[in-house]
């Protein structure tokens, strides 16, 4: 008896791969908001107000012409990353300190809760007493992920399985071997929520800071100048670069994330 032979079913073929479908879904999205925005700049009909999506376009491009244009993001790149580095450092210290010493607890988590709670701009307006313009941003972008990265870390260490702990100590692990062995695998996906989390506030704080003080090499300054001087076009192409950072620094934290995830075997 010849036995039958089904024919396999091809499966995706007829389906766009997902990544391709997310990529039109994402463009779509795009080109309908982008309609609407053009729309309403032509309801309106006054530059002043809400300038068409061609205008900023070409505001943009005349903006990324010149050098002031790069010098002014780099700058703000650097403040904000450096803040966001010191913050990952100290929160990370931080978290080790009151996970192991009931006293560091209770001088310390009273004040990063009060500093995670008070808005941002109260902040801003007091250090704007206490440090110069150009170091105000990095001040606040530090001062407002510390509070993230301290939560979750502590967070991190407090699940490490006691079970994991005690093999440790019954095989003799040492210190650094069962930091890297358990301690660690156990407070990665905690780390790094908390880095890709904290990094969009440090972004969006470090800007509202420079908005706010003004520092001569900025994106913030460049925002507000084009606000004072009523060139709207300029703030929204200011706006957009904004964005477009945003986007691309966390999309890099993300795939960074994603390496050291598959190392810790973490899902990110």
């Amino acid at each position: 008896m010849t036995p039958s032979i089904t024919p396999e079913r091809k499966t995706g073929q007829s389906r766009p791969p997902s990544s391709l479908r997310r990529i039109a879904v994402g463009m779509g999205v795009a080109l309908f908001w982008l309609l609407v925005w053009e729309g309403a700049a032509l309801l309106v009909r006054q530059e002043l107000l809400i300038p068409t999506p061609l205008a900023v376009l070409r505001t943009l491009w005349r903006l990324a012409g010149t050098p002031l244009f790069w010098k002014a993001a780099g700058a703000s790149l650097l403040r904000v990353a450096g803040g966001f580095l010191a913050a990952v450092a100290a929160g990370c210290a931080a978290a080790v300190l009151t996970a192991r010493f009931s006293l560091a607890r209770a001088l310390l988590a009273p004040v990063l809760h009060i500093v995670r709670a008070a808005p941002v701009a109260s902040f801003i307006i007091l250090a704007l007493v206490w440090f110069r313009t150009d170091v105000l941003p990095l001040f606040i972008a530090f001062l407002m992920v510390v509070p993230v990265v301290w939560a979750n870390v502590e967070k991190g260490i407090r699940a490490t399985d006691p079970t994991l702990l005690e093999m440790a100590r019954v095989y003799r692990f040492g210190r650094l071997k069962t930091l890297l062995r358990v301690q660690l695998p156990s407070v990665m996906p905690y780390f790094l929520a908390a880095c890709t989390t904290g990094l969009g506030f440090a972004w969006k704080s470090g800007i509202a800071a420079e908005v706010i003080c003004r520092p001569g090499l900025s994106i913030g300054r460049q925002l507000q100048d084009a606000k004072i001087y009523l060139e709207t076009p300029e703030v929204f192409a200011w706006t957009a670069t904004v964005v477009a950072l945003s986007i691309l620094l966390e999309k890099g934290l993300l795939r960074l994330a994603k390496r050291l995830g598959r190392r810790y075997n973490t899902a990110v």
